[in-house]
């Protein structure tokens, strides 16, 4: 594509004086040392860098042009960046982030334009949802593909997940893959971070969902408001003939009724909705219930257990049966065995009590997964958990509260303490405790083979905190550990 039809596509009145010589874009970048003949450089601010101070290293690399926030050049350029701005055109415009969310979505062919991309957002049950209705899709026979927090796949292809949310060059790109790959809907799960940084900017969404909205990432967002405000930028940003499905029991559902153009659809379990659940049964290892949508009722029976899934069924159910998916692809769906990668996953041995890994990082996902465990657990419920450094500081001890309150045996250790002193965060911890038996065992692999030496018959433990990751991340190193796989050496090492 030329560099001048592409620029167009930012709409910023300082592109419409631009006059440079014209060429063929091979490519938009925002990381300097990814740049090659003939692209175009979007110097963006980031959180740690500032691609202002990389500019000069990207021209020559071989940008033909440079977009820059309009307020960091209101000034007189030094003489020396005057002399590399005729080699390289200077694009003044409003917003960086969204410049390149743009600028990536014109060079990819503008994708989201021919796909049905649904974007999925809220504190906890985004990967769940995804699960569900790409089962309920398949059954219907249709192809979906999911970007996530666990992968990105669709057809035959699983691509590891760096975020879940790619920025724009990276997301645009697979949208382009998949759409040659002739994929009916994305499934998209929309981070507070990438909303926040307009990493979705350039995409034209066709629905989008809202879970909930609990404490989480106010590390970075720094206030509650804030974080709504990120989670809000999806909903505001639906167009006329889009939908919106909002579980209307979150106290955040009137407030996104009010600033969205889309249709609304909401559901829930406690106050009015469109879709509801009735006669629900939590069991043992599965949830019976009946949904009813309007004048129609549907019998559901699932392997999923506890409540917050139940509103993740439920979120699903409303999304497809608004796009007009039968309820019988819909029952099918979602009662077919689900398994979701750390989400309450089940570590089959043979063995008189239950070991269950979860991704329960916040405290809320704690909470319900900890609430969910009660209804199966016989005798003692045994929890494992820490939390990640370099994070939300504000939730831990909090975290420490509910554990210790709604567990028998609470041993809390290292999750992901990057930089951070470990200590340090077992201590945050430890404030939240008011009561239950505790000990600290700060070695991750230490702290599980503990739990399980300890579990007698009826007894239920709980690893916390990592879910389907693979890695611990201590200091500047990222080692191999997966919860899941410690889990069954733990056992086998036990005799199970």
């Amino acid at each position: 594509m030329k560099a001048k039809i592409l620029i167009k596509s930012l709409n910023s009145r300082h592109t419409q004086q631009l006059d440079f010589e014209d060429f063929q874009v091979k490519g938009v970048s925002s990381d300097s040392r990814q740049v090659l003949n003939d692209f175009i450089f979007v110097a963006v601010k980031g959180s740690n860098l500032n691609g202002n101070r990389f500019i000069d290293q990207a021209i020559k690399r071989g940008a033909k042009a440079v977009v820059v926030q309009q307020s960091a050049f209101s000034s007189p350029m030094p003489a020396g960046r005057q002399e590399l701005s005729a080699k390289a055109p200077l694009i003044k415009v409003k917003d960086t982030r969204l410049a390149l969310a743009k600028l990536a979505s014109e060079f990819y062919s503008n994708p989201s334009l021919k796909l049905k991309v649904v974007g999925i957002t809220g504190t906890n049950g985004k990967t769940t949802v995804c699960y569900l209705i790409e089962s309920i899709l398949k059954r219907k026979g249709l192809h979906p593909a999911v970007i996530g927090t666990i992968n990105y796949r669709f057809r035959d292809r699983v691509l590891p997940a760096k975020n879940t949310t790619p920025g724009p060059i990276e997301l645009q790109s697979l949208l382009q893959s998949m759409l040659k790959a002739k994929i009916d809907y994305v499934l998209m799960e929309a981070s507070s971070h990438a909303l926040d940084q307009k990493r979705v900017g350039g995409i034209d969404f066709h629905s989008a969902i809202f879970t909930n909205l609990t404490h989480d990432h106010l590390d970075y967002h720094k206030s509650f408001a804030k974080y709504f405000q990120a989670k809000a930028r999806l909903f505001k940003g639906l167009k006329s003939g889009s939908f919106a499905v909002v579980n209307n029991d979150d106290r955040y559902a009137n407030k996104i009724r009010r600033l969205t153009k889309a249709d609304l659809v909401t559901y829930g379990i406690r106050k009015k909705a469109e879709v509801v659940a009735k006669h629900i049964k939590l069991q043992g290892f599965h949830t019976s219930f009946s949904v009813v949508i309007g004048n129609e009722k549907i019998d559901l029976k699932t392997n999923l257990i506890g409540r917050h899934n139940l509103y993740n069924i439920l979120a699903s159910i409303a999304w497809a049966q608004r796009e007009g998916i039968d309820s019988s692809s819909i029952k099918s769906g979602l009662e077919d065995s689900i398994y979701i990668p750390g989400r309450m996953e089940n570590i089959d041995f043979e063995g008189d009590f239950s070991v269950y890994v979860d991704y329960a990082h916040t405290e809320d996902a704690l909470r319900t997964s900890l609430q969910a465990l009660r209804q199966i657990c016989r005798k003692r419920l045994i929890v494992v958990f820490g939390c990640g450094g370099e994070r939300d500081k504000r939730k831990r001890p909090r975290m420490g509260q509910v554990a210790s309150e709604l567990s028998d045996l609470l041993i809390i250790t290292n999750d992901n303490p990057r930089s951070e002193n470990p200590q340090q965060i077992i201590s945050d911890i430890k404030k939240g405790i008011k009561q239950a038996e505790f000990s600290v065992i700060p070695q991750r692999l230490e702290a599980i083979k503990k739990s399980l030496l300890l579990a007698r018959a009826g007894d239920v433990v709980l690893i916390a905190g990592k879910g389907h990751e693979d890695y611990q991340i201590i200091n500047d190193q990222r080692i191999h550990f997966d919860d899941r796989e410690v889990a069954r050496e733990c056992l086998k090492s036990l005799n199970y």
